[in-house]
């Protein structure tokens, strides 16, 4: 059995899509259609699509806008042209990728079109991130990127919003990744790819700006179960800068109720950078950064004080193994030595995992005062979330009594 799956993971989908799709919409007798072509890529000899979809024996194809747009409203949704994902050159394919690759992929662009400022590189797993991180250089966004969770970033989907240099790239054969994405790559790196015969590399150009696709608004597709299809515009963030943000405030029962402390400029940075991580993360999440860079990352639940905690969990077990594997060169699962493993788990609840000083990120609001403890009593210091709950005026007193500042966005982000 096991060796039948193995060989399911090699077998490649035969095309089973068709060259050309049209979506028609109708309104009134006014047609608006839409013109995409199915993207494949030279490999090996062949002209290849995707490998196949979510899982093996799934066949799955990927295509681009060629031709018409899509005007609701006063709102043009697609133009063709200036393609990213679904125009990526293939560089290097040990393997042509599948959906998940290109998917992690894409949700990493929607998230690194909001951090263009500065080097940034964002490591995504199953559509997530599992790391993402700020830095001076490119190199060190990587390395802390990684550092954020090295066991999740093993053959994960490696973004950079710079063109990759040669440290950089050293930095990534050291470790296992499948793919990695960038707007360039310098000379040289290649060669070092070339070492790492399945790492499948993507050259985006269109990532040089990024900028551009801020406020880039498109169709999203999700089909049920019955072949129904629900159609919405895609998310686009109110949050561009720190003037967006509100100070949390609120009435309740007549009373009026504010944050005492101002942020300082430190945990503005770690706001806006972690709001716009939020919007590449799975609903229910909540997320702690702390210096522009992901200390803990919960997804995906189902109520708001549980991915609170799990995330606190993931971010005192992250940095438990990466000092035990930087220090005694295995993973703390592996470690033997029962008094080494209580020394390092003593260290890491002395500084809370990491999350002393941190910011907590909450894509939606926190219906009562206990989800926003969960972080407040590990040291969390700034809070940002959408507010608009009826009782704000509890989240608000819990910042007051630790001395913790907190800002509303008035917009939640949610994705499913």
């Amino acid at each position: 059995m096991a060796e039948d799956l193995k060989k399911a993971y090699r077998t490649i989908v035969r095309e089973a899509f068709p060259e050309g799709m049209e979506i028609t919409l109708v309104e009134g007798g006014k047609r608006q259609t839409l013109v995409y072509e199915k993207v494949t890529w030279e490999i090996a000899g062949e002209r290849k699509g995707l490998r196949y979809g979510e899982n093996p024996g799934q066949p799955a194809a990927l295509y681009r806008p060629t031709n018409g747009n899509l005007v609701l409203g006063d709102v043009v949704t697609i133009q063709p042209g200036p393609y990213l994902v679904s125009n990526a050159e293939m560089l290097q394919s040990g393997k042509h990728p599948g959906k998940t690759n290109l998917t992690d992929a894409d949700n990493a662009l929607n998230i690194l079109r909001y951090l263009q400022d500065t080097p940034t590189v964002a490591i995504m797993k199953h559509n997530n991130p599992c790391g993402v991180a700020q830095a001076e250089n490119l190199e060190a966004a990587y390395l802390r990127a990684d550092r954020a969770d090295r066991i999740a970033a093993f053959g994960g989907c490696i973004a950079l919003n710079r063109p990759v240099d040669r440290a950089t790239a050293e930095a990534i054969v050291s470790h296992y990744a499948e793919v990695v994405v960038a707007p360039d790559y310098e000379p040289g790196v290649m060669e070092i790819f070339a070492t790492r015969k399945n790492l499948r590399v993507l050259r985006i150009r269109n990532m040089e700006r990024l900028q551009d696709f801020v406020g880039f608004s498109c169709l999203d597709f999700k089909s049920l179960v019955d072949g129904g299809i629900v159609v919405q515009t895609s998310y686009e963030p109110r949050i561009r800068g720190k003037e967006d943000l509100m100070p949390a405030a609120c009435t309740y029962d007549g009373k009026e109720y504010r944050v005492e402390r101002e942020p300082t400029e430190e945990q503005i940075q770690d706001m806006l950078f972690g709001w716009w991580v939020e919007l590449g993360i799975s609903s229910n999440s909540v997320i702690y950064v702390k210096d522009r860079a992901t200390v803990g990352i919960g997804t995906g639940e189902q109520d708001r004080v549980g991915v609170a905690e799990i995330a606190r969990d993931k971010a005192y077990r992250k940095m438990a193994d990466l000092i035990c594997f930087e220090e005694q060169g295995v993973p703390i699962h592996e470690l033997k030595d029962e008094k080494v493993r209580e020394e390092i788990e003593a260290r890491v609840r002395e500084v809370r995992g990491g999350l002393q000083g941190a910011a907590m990120v909450s894509d939606a609001f926190f219906p009562f005062r206990d989800g926003i403890e969960v972080g407040l009593q590990e040291g969390v210091t700034a809070v940002v979330q959408p507010g608009g709950s009826e009782r704000d005026f509890e989240s608000i007193e819990a910042c007051n009594e630790v001395g913790a500042t907190m800002m509303f966005t008035g917009q939640r982000c949610f994705k499913h």
